[in-house]
């Protein structure tokens, strides 16, 4: 297992290169995101987003969310609408994750038994150059159930099982994931606060 310390606000760009090589041959990586840790894989690798699951021990039929890069990348795996768009430009980047309909392309593997992905844009440097390529998995970096933790030494304590790079800043000073807010109904629903 690789451990990469970063800079969260000036990243060594030849390390987050590598993140990326590792995500598309089919790694596993524990990366920072705006809110917590997070693991993340390319979700068109099912046996890497499979790792996640086990990784986590989450059930898997349970639905995990994206993260892009921009909210140009959105419309590879949803279509949105011009309100939705206007909504999301209002707070992505930033801790939000939308739930909207999803495309064919988003893999029943990422989001089993379901017509809709969770997409994120992290305000997190780190976690957009991530997703410059491909969309990745978002997911915290703990247990099922168990804590959500705020620095990678804790978490990998946690999981108990290697990934194949950690991306370390340090210990995080939030450990809240994400507000959840479904788009799909005619008016927004807060699924998390």
């Amino acid at each position: 297992m690789k451990v990469f310390k970063l800079n969260p606000n000036n990243p060594d760009m030849d390390l987050i290169n590598e993140a990326i090589n590792i995500l598309s041959i089919g790694g596993v990586i524990l990366y920072p995101t705006d809110t917590v840790y997070g693991l993340g894989a390319n979700i068109f690798d099912k046996f890497a987003v499979k790792r996640i699951y086990n990784i986590k021990k989450r059930p898997h039929d349970k639905p995990m969310s994206i993260s892009v890069s921009n909210i140009k990348d959105i419309s590879i795996i949803s279509n949105l609408s011009q309100n939705q768009e206007e909504l999301i430009k209002n707070y992505l980047p930033g801790p939000y994750t939308f739930i909207l309909n999803k495309k064919p392309i988003v893999p029943n593997f990422v989001t089993p038994n379901t017509y809709t992905v969770g997409i994120r844009i992290p305000d997190s440097k780190i976690s957009r150059m991530l997703s410059c390529n491909f969309p990745i998995i978002t997911t915290s970096a703990n247990v099922s159930n168990l804590k959500t933790l705020n620095n990678p030494k804790d978490i990998l304590k946690q999981l108990n099982v290697d990934v194949d790079l950690v991306l370390d800043v340090g210990t995080l000073n939030n450990s809240k994931p994400s507000k959840i807010i479904d788009l799909t109904k005619i008016d927004p629903v807060i699924i998390r606060d």
